[in-house]
């Protein structure tokens, strides 16, 4: 590793498992000190473990992103503890299968407040830690589901428009504070998530569903949570020092459908 995030104090939520857990290890790897947000305790002793036994640094605090003074309470004891995060990566985040039809007042109140307010949680309570050192960066996770139209994907689709559109606004509103925010725009990535769905879903036919979920990348094949996490590291280096304000598709080719 290059050590491009030495000296970084970095939050990822989310980061117990698949992308999320792929992008706290990259960073450590990288030499951030990396703090993981999570609200299940064993997946996040997992992945600190994972870390510190590699020889990084990595500090655990439970919450959830949904939950306002959960959130604030866990960034200020962060804070108390090892001082503000100058990186922020909104890892965090739930899916839902179904069209307007289908997808009930609940399932849309379930993804917004994970999906959206989690978000937003997670910027307002990190980001006045950033103005304070005139420096900082932001790194939501959106989706191909942000840019083009996909069968099923209603409510989720929905919110990860509005990450876009949130990680725009803010790259806007905090650039002459020295603070940059950015999106990645993942096509599907072969994580525990899809296995799950799969098993869920297909039994008895999961080995077909798979094959069919990978030819649908253009590519061949879904992404690698260790793929998305290489380029998660450097949107948030000074390598990218230029990059803000732009949602950056890593999709196996699927834009190229649409």
């Amino acid at each position: 590793m290059n050590r491009r995030l030495e000296h970084r104090h970095a939050a990822i939520t989310g980061a117990g498992s698949g992308i999320g857990q792929a992008i706290a290890k990259r960073f450590a790897a990288e030499g951030a000190v990396v703090e993981i947000l999570e609200r299940d305790a064993n997946a996040a002793e997992d992945t600190r473990s994972a870390i510190t036994a590699a020889g990084g640094q990595a500090f655990t605090t439970l919450t959830d992103v949904s939950d306002h003074a959960s959130v604030t309470d866990a960034f200020a004891a962060i804070t108390d503890a090892r001082g503000a995060v100058d990186t922020l990566v909104n890892n965090a985040g739930i899916a839902h299968v179904g069209n307007v039809q289908s997808t009930t007042p609940e399932d849309m109140d379930r993804l917004y407040a994970v999906n959206v307010k989690g978000v937003y949680h997670c910027m307002q309570a990190a980001i006045g830690g950033m103005v304070a050192q005139g420096k900082g960066v932001i790194l939501n996770l959106a989706s191909v589901a942000s840019k083009i139209g996909i069968a099923d994907r209603f409510a989720y689709s929905m919110t990860k428009g509005a990450v876009l559109t949130m990680t725009l606004s803010v790259a806007r509103d905090y650039v002459s504070h020295g603070i940059r925010c950015n999106c990645l725009c993942p096509g599907r990535v072969h994580t525990p998530f899809v296995d799950g769905f799969i098993r869920k879903n297909y039994p008895g036919e999961e080995d077909a569903m798979f094959e069919k979920l990978a030819a649908y990348q253009p590519i061949g094949r879904m992404g690698k949570p260790e793929e998305i996490a290489s380029l998660a590291t450097f949107l948030c280096s000074d390598e990218a020092s230029f990059c803000t304000g732009s949602a950056y598709d890593i999709d196996g080719g699927c834009t190229l459908l649409h």
